[in-house]
């Protein structure tokens, strides 16, 4: 086995970083440690940049603004969101000035005008679609105009269907959170723009012509289903949503490649899990089944503990289905993931 400081790092391996933001780069007006710095050494190692994003309340050069004040630099042209690709879907299915009713923010009917649709307000200008993104303003009249208007048979388009939003003060509802008053209201199930639709990410890789891209978020729901449906390589980051834990026991669709601590992981030698006689081993720890229970052995410390979770992923990635048991240390004492 290589010695540590011998492996390559995530970021030698690939040519593209597809970075979701929210969770990962920053927690609303909040950055999140090591975000800045990782975005930056890639640069340095001349990699692709895309800011992949599910949220509809910013435009490119918005998006790119907010970075900027989390000390992440970015471009205009790096930046791709929900938005984009729900215009491709109004593109495909209607005419240039057709009417589309907007159940969002300002930037989603400015992002619908550049598309050659009239964005309206109302149902009683006969809308041929409603497109719904994210924003604060969204409140019970916007809703009832979408409901109005898809009950009288618009086709109903969603940016995107994250439940959740981070913020700097916890967990608020996100757009897929208000998109079920509509279908809870309306009995119709919309056409979804976003992550976990593959889409996001093909289109992301087609612009710069990647090779090697790897999708880098914080949600196995979105970032990481949307990227392994895209049929490319995943990061997880554990400074969002989701944890090693829900690695662990996620659909196979939803489990991702790699598991890092923060975005300065991509830059560091990258200790990933190996075959072992009985499962697979990770640095100083190793993970094996007993019954339906995963025993870890080894010496487990604040370091080790994500070599752990390592070890326990390529386990649970031999199943066909999601796992449910508990993790153990060789005492038999549950080990809680952080």
């Amino acid at each position: 086995m290589a010695h540590p400081q011998h492996l390559p790092a995530l970021s030698d391996l690939y040519d593209t970083l597809l970075l979701d933001l929210d969770g990962t780069l920053m927690n609303g007006s909040q950055p999140i440690r090591g975000a800045a710095e990782g975005v930056a050494k890639a640069r340095d190692k001349k990699l692709n940049i895309v800011f992949a994003t599910n949220n509809a309340s910013r435009s490119a050069d918005q998006v790119i603004a907010h970075l900027e004040t989390v000390g992440v630099s970015g471009y205009e042209n790096e930046v791709i969101t929900s938005v984009d690709v729900a215009m491709d879907l109004l593109r495909e299915r209607f005419q240039p000035g057709d009417p589309v009713l907007i159940v969002g923010g300002p930037s989603l009917a400015q992002a619908v005008a550049k598309a050659g649709f009239t964005a309206v307000r109302s149902a009683q200008e006969n809308p041929v679609a409603v497109v719904q993104g994210w924003s604060a303003d969204v409140g019970w009249p916007q809703l009832a105009e979408g409901a109005y208007a898809i009950n009288r048979g618009a086709t109903f388009i969603a940016t995107n269907v994250d439940r959740t939003l981070p913020t700097e003060y916890g967990m608020a509802p996100g757009n897929g959170s208000l998109v079920q008053a509509l279908v809870h209201a309306t009995g119709v199930t919309p056409l979804v723009a976003g992550k976990p639709q593959p889409a996001l990410f093909t289109v992301a890789a087609q612009r710069c012509s990647a090779t090697r891209p790897v999708a880098v978020g914080d949600r196995l729901d979105t970032d990481i289903e949307g990227g392994n449906r895209a049929g490319i390589d995943t990061i997880l980051v554990l400074t969002g949503v989701s944890g090693i834990d829900d690695a662990l026991r996620a659909e196979p669709l939803l489990r991702p490649s790699h598991l890092i601590s923060d975005m300065l992981g991509l830059h560091e030698p990258y200790q990933g899990a190996v075959s072992a006689a009985d499962g697979y081993r990770c640095g100083r720890v190793s993970a094996r089944f007993a019954g339906e229970d995963i025993v870890i052995s080894g010496v487990l410390d604040k370091d080790s503990l994500l070599q752990a979770g390592r070890a326990a992923l390529a386990l649970v990635a031999t199943l066909n289905d999601a796992w449910n048991g508990r993790v153990l240390d060789e005492t038999g004492k549950d080990i809680a993931f952080a």
